[in-house]
């Protein structure tokens, strides 16, 4: 029963164990799912079953039927124009990633789009290449087709290479599209809960400066090979700063002019967002300006500057992806199909959070999954979603997939038929353009300071996969960061927070003794909190602090004891010791044995429960022992183990924690386990941990449950802690301690009933005649 009294509540139930809890209280009978229920479930058909997965699976089927057009035509139109715009620059600056031509940009700005359109989920997001990921596919390009295979004297010209690296970008894309449709049906969408926000972050951030380094060579037009090697980046410069006496001055002065006014135009864009009607189209503005300055100027005859060509008009038809790349890029394309995936969903959660609309993880590994399938058949590359282009369909007023839709017409135009106004860019601009896009990813180093401050663990895991991506390359750099997030959760789950409780506020609320002043700790109980679950790895961990909390190793104390009864034994069978009323008295000087002689061979014997039957009184290891047998002195009589926070305990620890507590009991110790979840003593009897020693009435609901219940056991009338003392008319009681400060609350219990008592005068209690019932116990030792 609970009456709340003001800020106040009284409390008056049993002292609960788990077993007295479970007899009152009959638990409903819950029949839990078996592995072939859920196989069972999930391979059942019905109608309603059928239309769920139709429209899990085509997502558009959902949204399109229910599209406001005459509201949100206009919006998607000019949301998709902008993002088409934005997606052809971006198409043909990222291509230089790949270290392909730049018009396969547009096809993988296209393709993707569409099929997104159809499978989707998200209604915000931009389909289309991202940096990061041209940097991994690029990296795979550059391994399998090297930069010196023109130089070697043979007849392969650079058209060639060109189309051998557009088949290994279109295959390893292809790859990872497998990988990401397969990982989507079997249902694996959780995998990215295994990239936190702290690794994405350190890992796009290197990727950064990777994308930064490999575009100096179109920003300085040097002839510098690709490394797609641990330390590559160190090489990468290395080549650089060597052949720097032959940068292209036109190239050099045109991508920093580039730089600067696309920096300041998007802190412009950024700054005045909330004024501006539509972010100014920077990229746009500076392509138009430099290719017609280009071409009328004559950059590429005069400067001898590196331009974009002739871009190839129309479509090229599907080809089969080449099965021998395959097996050199397996490891290339996971690692595409995971950071793609990840980086793409971690900006869908965003706008679905923020505009109240789901995202399904494994309908979109499906969706990615089939938009680099379908684009790596047309010799794109691997497809994600850009921010800053997501940014520009979100904040231009897109509303659904019919702006992403808009964007593919944009880039379908450019395809077919103005393409050719693009051959006088330099590649130095689209490598400025890059460079621009960079901004908000490199400005995550500023969370490194930030981490620090609230998580050092978060913190080093960003730096060590920045470390790792930046010198060992995207691939091994992001399966060591894994590897390295992986191993932080083992460190802090293998070194728990263990810590000694007592009781704060004279009320039933347990808190870390060293953390308040106000505390009391029931004389010889020992209250002990490991905030873990307890598994093989930590379970030592475990014992050596609850053993140092104690103070004192139960099997050493139970040795030494062992040892003494052998001693006392042989004393008292040689008469060198007398039983008398008042004890064991010593007649002779005993001579003093080594403990190998009184071992004899049966070490096995000192860990075994002290047999006292054969003696003529029960020994006292509190008081004192005959001269030359010493015992620790233990000082505690219950250990409460507060388990609310241990989620699993794995078997190993389970025979661990048994043989721990068996020689605390053998020690003639109480044990108590409290707040341990549901389900846990039913695990425990299945593995038959508990025995003759070791039974399941120790488990408590609560630790103050098993401190009133400790209380109840032992006899502490003498403690002078605290007094029950009568103020008043007989229906107003209060607790007052020795120190005559009055708590603001107290407990007391009967054997059957626990009560809450306040000073406040208000409180009238219904029930006084419990203060006089003959059973109180008031020697509780708090008030």
């Amino acid at each position: 029963m609970v009456e709340p009294v003001g800020n106040h509540y009284v409390v008056a139930r049993p002292v609960y164990s788990e077993n007295l809890f479970n007899e009152e209280h009959e638990k409903l009978h819950r029949y839990h799912k078996t592995f072939w229920d859920h196989l069972k479930l999930y391979f059942c058909c019905s109608p309603q079953r059928a239309k769920k997965i139709a429209l899990g699976l085509f997502p558009i089927l959902s949204w399109l039927p229910a599209y406001r057009f005459r509201e949100w035509i206009l919006s998607d139109i000019v949301s998709g124009i902008n993002t088409g715009l934005v997606a052809v620059l971006q198409g043909l600056a990222f291509a230089l990633l790949v270290n392909v031509p730049p018009g396969y940009g547009l096809y993988a700005a296209f393709f993707p789009v569409l099929v997104y359109f159809i499978f989707g989920t998200s209604r915000h997001i931009s389909a289309g290449p991202f940096p990061v990921l041209s940097l991994m596919v690029g990296g795979a390009v550059v391994r399998l087709v090297p930069d010196d295979s023109a130089g070697n004297g043979t007849s392969i010209n650079i058209s060639a290479i060109n189309e051998e690296r557009v088949m290994v970008a279109a295959s390893v894309t292809f790859l990872s599209g497998i990988f990401q449709l397969l990982l989507g049906i079997l249902q694996f969408g959780f995998i990215v809960i295994y990239l936190s926000q702290s690794l994405i972050s350190g890992f796009t951030t290197a990727a950064a400066i990777h994308v930064l380094v490999s575009q100096l060579k179109f920003m300085l037009q040097l002839p510098v090979p690709g490394f797609n090697k641990p330390f590559g980046i160190i090489y990468t410069l290395e080549s650089v700063f060597s052949q720097i006496t032959k940068t292209n001055i036109a190239d050099l002065v045109t991508s920093l002019v580039v730089l600067v006014i696309v920096f300041l135009v998007k802190e412009i864009n950024d700054r005045y967002k909330a004024k501006l009607p539509t972010p100014i189209p920077i990229e746009l503005i500076v392509t138009v300006l430099a290719a017609l300055i280009s071409y009328f100027v004559n950059f590429e005859e005069k400067f001898n500057v590196a331009v974009v060509g002739k871009l190839e008009e129309g479509f090229q038809a599907p080809v089969a992806p080449d099965v021998a790349i395959f097996q050199k890029c397996a490891g290339d394309s996971i690692s595409i199909a995971i950071v793609g995936f990840a980086v793409a969903f971690s900006v869908a959660k965003v706008y679905s959070i923020k505009h109240d609309y789901p995202v399904d993880g494994n309908q979109e590994l499906i969706a990615f999954g089939l938009g680099n399938i379908v684009g790596g058949s047309f010799k794109g590359f691997a497809s994600s979603t850009a921010l800053s282009r997501s940014g520009v369909q979100e904040s231009t007023g897109g509303k659904t997939q019919i702006a992403g839709i808009v964007s593919a017409v944009i880039v379908l135009i450019v395809i077919l038929a103005i393409g050719f106004l693009l051959a006088p860019l330099q590649k130095s601009v689209l490598a400025s353009l890059a460079l621009g896009n960079l901004k908000g990813m490199l400005m995550q180093f500023k969370e490194v300071v930030i981490l620090w401050r609230k998580d050092k663990y978060d913190c080093v895991i960003w730096v060590v996969t920045f470390l790792a991506a930046v010198i060992l390359g995207l691939d091994i750099g992001l399966a060591t960061a894994v590897a390295f997030q992986l191993l932080t959760v083992v460190i802090r789950s293998q070194i728990p927070s263990c810590t000694v409780l007592a009781n704060v506020g004279r009320s039933n609320i347990y808190r870390n003794r060293k953390d308040y002043t106000d505390i009391y700790e029931p004389e010889g109980v020992k209250i002990f909190r490991c905030a873990s679950p307890i598994f093989f790895a930590n379970v030592e961990f475990f014992r050596e602090k609850l053993i140092t909390a104690v103070g004192f190793n139960p099997l050493r104390v139970l040795r030494k004891r062992n040892k003494a009864l052998r001693k006392i034994r042989k004393m008292l069978k040689k008469g060198e010791l007398q039983v008398t009323p008042t004890g064991l008295i010593c007649m002779a000087n005993h001579t003093l044995e080594s403990d190998e002689e009184l071992d004899n061979n049966r070490i096995e014997e000192l860990d075994q429960p002290t047999n006292m039957t054969d003696m003529p009184i029960q020994i006292n290891w509190g008081a004192d022992l005959p001269p030359g047998i010493t015992v620790p002195r233990v000082d505690i009589h219950s250990i409460i183990l507060d388990f609310s926070a241990v989620s699993f305990l794995d078997f190993s620890a389970m025979r661990v924690l048994q043989k721990t507590l068996k020689e605390f009991i053998r020690i003639d110790m109480d044990i108590y386990i409290a707040g341990a979840h549901e389900g846990f003593l039913d695990k425990l009897e299945r593995c038959a941990f508990f025995d003759e020693e070791i039974k399941p009435s120790m488990f408590f609901l609560t630790i103050h449950d098993a401190v009133l219940h400790i209380l109840l056991k032992k006899d502490i009338a003498s403690s002078p802690k605290l007094k029950l003392a009568e103020k008043g008319s007989s229906n107003n009681y209060i607790i007052i301690p020795s120190n005559r400060v009055r708590s603001r609350e107290c407990t007391f219990t009967t054997m059957s009933k626990v009560y809450t008592v306040t000073n406040d005068p208000t409180v009238k209690h219904e029930d006084p005649s419990a203060f006089s019932d003959p059973n109180l116990i008031h020697r509780f030792g708090w008030g």
